[in-house]
């Protein structure tokens, strides 16, 4: 395990000096968008927090921090957050590959093409659409976060934002909940998947859910998701430990210990796999560590999207 000090200080560093946590400028990481056609301006702002874009960059270096986890080079994470955070950010970024970072854009555009097709009125501006500072918040560095939502909500607030639509848990319990608390700004949050309204659809399939804490235990969202599904055909097995009493999938802890974080998600996994159907995330966060073990796992957008071809 890594010095959680180490960690935090490193991510703070890398926020106050590039408004990314990785130190990656956001141009370069938020592309997707770029071919979606969207509107630039509109009343109900699409936020994505980042969290889907990150994850390739969140499974590079979490390759990295493996390697040498509980070696003695763990030691020298120490001086990281003295590096320059676009020095280690452009070089996490090289390193990164391509096809995962389409791999995850092409989330974006399903949940574009639900939200299109569920006739939802709503645009993109990416000068808009920041990072939320929650894994500060996670790691206890309140003062931190803080600094950040402040930044972001009043940003948010100078455009005249008032509507939001998040696509994962831990952005959309950073505005609805912590951002309101900290900072005194409220936006209307609401996720991608409240807004779904298809035509009911008939089909077979059967799929396992699971449910992400925040959306489970926090926010009480988690029939939500099961209810468009089985609209669209789509039945949900029932899965042992969902709901308010989700089990974590173990990915908020594999910065300090990408060790602990497997062996979090394994057991998951294992509750999961009992149901024997194909497994189904509704986190960014849960879809890369989840997978990590080699078990194929969709995204719900995914699945919505397939239900409406």
């Amino acid at each position: 395990m890594y010095n959680p000090r180490d960690i935090i200080e490193t991510i703070a560093a890398n926020l106050r000096q590039t408004r990314n946590p990785f130190g990656i400028p956001n141009a370069l990481v938020n592309r997707w968008w770029r071919d979606s056609k969207l509107p630039y301006t509109g009343e109900t702002l699409l936020f994505t927090g980042m969290m889907y874009q990150f994850i390739p960059y969140i499974e590079a270096s979490t390759q990295v921090l493996a390697k040498y986890e509980d070696t003695e080079w763990a030691d020298y994470l120490r001086y990281a957050r003295h590096v320059p955070g676009f020095v280690s950010g452009l070089g996490l970024a090289l390193m990164t590959p391509n096809r995962e970072k389409r791999k995850y854009n092409r989330i974006l555009l399903d949940i574009v093409k639900i939200l299109t097709a569920s006739k939802v009125d709503f645009f993109y501006d990416p000068r808009l659409d920041q990072y939320s500072g929650v894994l500060l918040y996670d790691l206890g560095d309140q003062k931190s976060f803080v600094r950040h939502a402040r930044w972001v909500a009043k940003k948010l607030q100078s455009a005249g934002i008032k509507r939001l639509i998040t696509v994962d848990p831990h952005t959309t319990y950073a505005l609805k909940e912590l951002y309101p608390k900290y900072t005194g700004a409220s936006f209307e949050v609401t996720p991608y998947f409240e807004k779904i309204d298809l035509p009911q659809a008939d089909g077979t399939r059967t799929v396992t859910l699971h449910d992400p804490c925040f959306y489970g235990r926090y926010l009480g969202l988690s029939d939500v998701p099961e209810e468009k599904l089985a609209r669209l055909g789509v039945r949900c097995q029932p899965v042992s430990q969902s709901g308010a009493f989700t089990h974590c999938c173990g990915g908020p802890a594999e910065s300090i210990s990408p060790k602990l974080a497997g062996e979090i998600g394994d057991r998951r996994l294992a509750q999961l796999a009992a149901t024997g159907a194909p497994l189904v995330a509704m986190c960014p966060i849960c879809l890369g560590n989840l997978r990590k073990s080699g078990t194929p796992v969709e995204d719900l957008s995914s699945v919505i999207a397939g239900a409406m071809t």
